[in-house]
């Protein structure tokens, strides 16, 4: 059997279009249309049922694309290990990296780059929901997140940081009235700039009011951390920040900031990967890497 033909074939199911499907796989629509008449005249059964446009296995077709897409998978796993016997002379590895998180990285990315200058790197920005479910899916080897990960999920984690969180906001805020840390109850009739839904500390703050009986009053979101607190600085709210990340920025005499008093509510930075599965010597020496650079005293 044509594995090229499968192939096309299982992307034409997944995508539900013949046209989607040439695009995900950077070639022709007629191209994708030949490569599964072709599987289906070797297999000698109709695989799908096209109705207008929608298409519909047949019985024969559910069979081949569950099988297939076994196959598909051994034949990848089959080229990575094969690939991966030059001992990382050759290679690349897509590490998944929540945009804020990054920020910790480069002395990891110029290590690895350093000791295995052959091995192209490719860091995929998401937010850390995005990643976890990538890594899960087997999409990505590796990638970065904030503890804890969903356990229906079943990845593997090693944590690497744990950080306070803080609150920065106009000085006229209530909270910042006072002197000390600010409780969750002190922020619960507070306009608050979050990161987007996406992001896993905003999933993390969410939980945190959720636990305190009150939903959080969103004025803003934004994906870019330094935007949150320029919009913080305009008066527009108050947002929730790592203690690491404020050492980066230019704080401004117009803007408060206190620790949060949650405790359990901090920035828990860990790496990410899914257990069981084949992992290539990339991933593995990038995991290596990564204990070396960040096995720093945890603040």
């Amino acid at each position: 059997m044509d594995l090229r033909a499968l192939r096309y074939f299982i992307e034409t199911v997944r995508h539900n279009s013949f046209t989607l499907a040439a695009e995900a796989l950077h070639v022709t629509q007629s191209t994708v249309s030949k490569m599964v008449r072709q599987l289906e005249d070797e297999i000698g059964q109709p695989l799908l049922i096209r109705d207008g446009r929608q298409l519909r296995l047949t019985d024969v077709g559910k069979v081949v694309f569950a099988r297939g897409q076994d196959a598909v998978e051994g034949m990848r796993r089959l080229t990575r290990e094969v690939a991966d016997l030059t001992e990382l002379s050759r290679g690349e590895l897509t590490v998944g990296m929540p945009p804020m998180v990054n920020l910790l990285f480069p002395p990891v990315v110029k290590r690895f780059c350093e000791r295995h200058p052959a091995i192209r790197l490719t860091l995929e920005e998401a937010g850390g929901q995005r990643i976890e479910q990538r890594v899960a899916a087997g999409e990505l080897e590796v990638g970065a997140t904030l503890l804890p990960v969903a356990p229906a999920l079943g990845l593997a984690t090693r944590s690497f940081g744990r950080y306070p969180l803080q609150v920065v906001g106009p000085r006229h805020a209530a909270w910042a009235r006072a002197s000390g840390p600010v409780s969750l109850a002190a922020l619960r009739d507070e306009a608050l700039i979050l990161l987007e839904d996406d992001f896993s500390l905003t999933r993390r703050i969410r939980e945190a009011f959720g636990d305190a009986h009150f939903e959080p009053r969103v004025a803003a979101r934004s994906g870019q951390w330094d935007f949150l607190v320029a919009m913080a600085a305009a008066g527009l709210g108050s947002t929730l920040m790592p203690a690491p990340l404020l050492t980066r920025l230019n704080i401004g005499p117009e803007l408060a900031v206190r620790p949060l008093a949650e405790p359990a509510l901090d920035w828990h930075v860990a790496l990410i990967w899914k257990p069981g599965h084949y992992m290539s010597h990339a991933a593995r020496a990038w995991l290596r890497v990564c204990e070396e650079v960040l096995a720093q005293p945890q603040r």
